[in-house]
């Protein structure tokens, strides 16, 4: 099985929490992200996600201008050792009710995996392990009890 490591996407975008959320959403579409870690001074205080941004400001009809990210932000970020099975993240995010998971090397952050993230590591994982007719596929056995 594989690790988070391999999965994760490297060098997560940060932002301030100083930051207005317009501001925010600007920097994802920009960057093609879905989340930003949120760092106050070298201290990593929370993460800002796509969905903070709809739940907490738009469909609570928040002044986005005037509303920064420190206001409708994650926190703590939930994080996973990048040495850790593919499998536990999922686990973890399915538990925690989460979309997006920091990943640690030795303590400090060196990425983050999203839901969209192991989606593709399953999607591949699946389609490598399809067998083709040819190949001698036989239909599954179906029993009734």
């Amino acid at each position: 099985m594989s690790t988070v490591s391999k999965i994760m996407s490297k060098n997560p975008k940060t932002v301030g929490p100083g930051l207005s959320i317009v501001g925010a959403a600007k920097k994802m579409r920009t960057a093609r992200v879905g989340s930003l870690l949120v760092k106050k001074g070298k201290q990593l205080v929370g993460i800002v996600t796509d969905t903070d941004i709809v739940r907490r400001a738009v469909a609570a009809g928040k002044p986005l201008g005037k509303l920064t990210v420190e206001k409708i932000m994650t926190r703590p970020l939930c994080t996973i050792e990048g040495s850790e099975p593919v499998d536990d993240a999922q686990e973890m995010m399915s538990d925690l009710g989460v979309r997006h998971l920091g990943v640690t090397k030795g303590g400090e952050i060196v990425g983050v995996v999203s839901v969209r993230d192991v989606m593709r590591f399953y999607k591949r994982y699946a389609q490598s392990s399809i067998v083709m007719p040819e190949q001698g596929y036989s239909e599954p056995k179906i029993s009734q009890d």
